[in-house]
C-alpha cells in the first residue's frame, strides 16, 4: 500500500509487509508451492489462468514503467540534475500513479479493516496477534542474520525462538525482550544491501508500496524461501497460508495507524514524504546491520527529513 515501508518493505513491507512481493514475484511464487505436488485438473486449469495472468501483469507492468520515465535536467542546470540524481526516482511519473491507487485502495479497504481491528480486539489480543506473527518469521530472520555476518545476532533469534515458542504460548507473548533479548528483523532486501548491492530506481509496487529492485527481489525470493509457506502450500492448506498473510498485512497497518495518519496530514506532499521516509528507513536499516546498535532506524514514531505543514 501506499503506507508500506516494508519490513520491509516497510510496511514497514505489508513489505514487506510482506510475505509476497509484486505481480511478478507474487503469481510465480505461488505456482512454485503448488506445482510440486499433483493437483486435479480444474486446480492446473487455474493454474495455468494464473500463469497466463502473470505474464500480462508483468509484461504491462514494464511497459508502464518504461512509458512512464521522467525527463532527466539538462547538464547545464547542475543544481537540478543533482537534485535529480539524489531523489533517485527515474520513474516517478509512473510511480505516482501507482502510489495512488494503492492510497485509494488503503482509504477505502485496508484502513478501515484496521479501524476496525482495533475498534474490536483490545490491545493486549493485538499485542498477542503481533508476536504469533512475527515468531512465524524466526527462521527467515535468523537466515538473513546468519547471511549477514552476525552470529551473535543469529544467536539470539535462536534464543527468542526457543523461548517465545515454548514459555511465550507458542509464540503469543514475547518473553524474550524482557530477558534482555530484544529482537531484530532482517530480511533479505537489507542482506543484499549489506553485501554492497545497490538499491537501484526508487519504485512504487502495486498493493506492496515503496520499494527498489534490490528489495523486491528480496520479497520474491522470501515469498518462495519460507519454510512455513513451504509447508503449507505443499499440504493443501493454501487457506491458511492466505490468512496468514490477511492477518498480517491488518496487523501490520494497524500497528502504524496513527502515525501515518500524522505523516499524511502535516506532510507538504504525502507521497515525497513516503519516498523520504523509506529511503532513510532504509538505508538505517542496512547501516544497521553492519553497525549493531549503533544507528538509530528512523519511522513515522520519531522525528526524520521530512517537510511538513507547519
Amino acid at each position: 500500500m501506499a503506507y508500506s515501508f516494508v519490513e520491509p518493505p516497510w510496511f514497514f513491507g505489508l513489505g514487506c509487509v510482506t510475505e509476497i512481493s509484486a505481480p511478478s514475484f507474487g503469481v510465480e511464487a505461488c505456482d512454485f508451492r503448488i506445482s510440486h505436488r499433483s493437483q486435479p485438473s480444474g486446480q492446473m486449469m487455474s493454474l495455468k489462468a494464473l500463469q497466463k495472468v502473470g505474464v500480462r501483469v508483468t509484461l504491462a507492468s514494464a511497459a508502464l514503467l518504461l512509458a512512464g520515465c521522467a525527463t532527466p535536467p539538462p547538464d547545464d542546470d547542475p543544481e537540478a540534475k543533482a537534485e535529480f540524481e539524489q531523489l533517485n526516482d527515474p520513474l516517478e511519473p509512473t510511480n505516482r500513479v501507482i502510489f495512488e491507487f494503492n492510497d485509494m485502495l488503503d482509504v477505502y479497504f485496508l484502513r478501515p479493516v484496521a479501524q476496525g481491528y482495533r475498534a474490536i480486539l483490545p490491545k493486549f489480543g493485538r499485542d498477542r496477534v503481533a508476536d504469533f506473527l512475527d515468531n512465524l518469521k524466526m527462521p527467515l530472520y535468523f537466515t538473513n542474520n546468519l547471511l549477514q555476518g552476525n552470529p551473535s545476532l543469529a544467536g539470539v533469534t535462536i534464543e527468542r525462538f526457543v523461548l517465545n515458542s515454548t514459555f511465550g504460548v507458542a509464540g503469543l507473548m514475547d518473553v524474550a525482550t524482557p530477558l534482555g533479548l530484544p529482537g531484530n528483523k532482517p530480511d533479505l532486501g537489507q542482506t543484499f544491501g549489506v553485501w554492497g548491492i545497490g538499491e537501484g530506481p526508487y519504485l512504487v509496487l502495486p498493493l506492496m508500496g515503496p520499494s527498489n529492485p534490490r528489495d523486491a527481489v528480496g520479497l520474491g525470493i522470501e515469498a518462495v524461501a519460507d519454510p512455513l509457506d513451504y509447508y503449507l502450500a505443499n499440504n493443501e492448506m493454501n487457506w491458511v497460508l492466505w490468512t496468514r498473510f490477511g492477518i498480517s498485512g491488518i496487523s501490520q497497518r494497524e500497528a502504524y495507524l496513527d502515525a501515518l495518519d500524522d505523516v499524511k496530514r502535516t506532510s507538504l506532499d504525502y507521497y515525497s514524504a513516503m519516498r523520504s521516509l523509506y529511503r532513510q528507513r532504509r538505508n538505517a536499516q542496512i547501516n544497521e546491520a553492519d553497525n549493531p546498535g549503533q544507528t538509530v532506524v528512523p519511522s513515522p514514531d520519531n522525528h526524520i527529513d521530512i517537510p511538513k505543514i507547519k
